[in-house]
């Protein structure tokens, strides 16, 4: 079965039922005179990646993630308060056991989760972060924006509001909250203004991580490396995907990282300069090869340039 991210996204992300040390933060304190440590550098897997390998065998498919090496992952499956079917308590251990960390995760936060007569954020909403913070998450990330957030100025900016907010609810409890993009926030306008531009310019870069998606972009003709020169600084979290043209002629799909169209290795390097921690691996399509070997080539090219 073959599901797009976009409709994975509509469907199904929707329906949601310990302090970590943020990048860029010093051990010593910042005391005097202590020394500068450099961050460190973490390369995860965004595991929307096997999305069918964790529908049908979780454990097995996580178990095999951590043969290959892997040491980090990042969740697209929360749902009914639980990730992949598991309690938080029950899917930490199973990270636990295997090795395995998950410095982010992928949530939408949609209308439902803002309660307008309250104007706070809803219990369910509230769960996710807490169950967040508990697996030891350094980000909670939102990797969609309905259509209806941002249908005018106004909207948007009540919306962009609400993601600051979310920022402070996340620095509560010792994590920051972020936003993925698509390629939609590059074509779609409001005035004059990109969508992209508009939400950069709304939230708090204290607040709000903007996790680049250097493959989606390109769907819409924007490039990773002018938005990273654009906003420095603002991409602590980003998705490293390589992009191919599709068999069929119709646009791009993603593809093994050096295998496409994009100066990948140029754009990650680029971001690790200006700044970036969690490098996350993406791959979304398999030109017929198995989801799981894609991801161990993924990998093993990603050490191969030095991360």
């Amino acid at each position: 079965m073959k599901t797009s991210r976009r409709d994975f996204l509509k469907t199904g992300v929707f329906a949601v039922g310990g302090m970590a040390l943020l990048p860029g933060l010093s051990c010593s304190g910042g005391k005097k005179g202590a020394p500068v440590v450099a961050p460190e550098r973490i390369i995860a897997l965004q595991l929307y990646g096997v999305r069918d390998e964790m529908g049908s065998d979780p454990l097995g498919t996580l178990t095999q993630l951590a043969q290959m090496g892997y040491t980090h992952v990042e969740h697209a499956n929360y749902v009914d308060h639980k990730f992949y079917g598991w309690t938080a308590e029950e899917f930490k251990k199973v990270l636990d056991d295997l090795g395995l960390k998950m410095p982010s995760g992928h949530t939408v936060l949609g209308k439902n989760h803002w309660d307008e007569a309250t104007q706070d954020f809803t219990d369910d909403w509230k769960k996710l972060v807490d169950d967040a913070a508990y697996m030891g998450q350094q980000y909670v990330v939102s990797p969609w924006l309905d259509q209806s957030m941002y249908s005018d100025m106004d909207t948007l900016l009540k919306y962009m509001e609400v993601f600051n907010k979310c920022g402070e609810l996340c620095q509560k409890a010792g994590m920051r909250f972020g936003y993925h993009n698509h390629d939609f926030e590059f074509s779609h306008k409001i005035g004059e203004e990109m969508l992209f531009d508009l939400i950069m310019q709304h939230t708090d870069k204290d607040k709000v991580v903007l996790q680049l998606d250097t493959g989606n972009m390109y769907m819409a003709g924007a490039l990773a490396k002018d938005l990273l020169a654009k906003y420095p600084g603002r991409y602590d979290n980003i998705h490293i995907k390589d992009m191919i043209a599709r068999a069929d002629g119709k646009g791009y799909e993603s593809t093994i990282l050096g295998k496409g169209v994009l100066p990948i290795k140029e754009i990650t390097d680029m971001a690790r300069d200006s700044g970036t921690t969690l490098f996350v691996i993406e791959q979304e399509s398999y030109q017929g090869l198995a989801p799981l070997d894609c991801m161990k080539e993924n990998l093993a090219v990603m050490k191969e340039w030095g991360y």
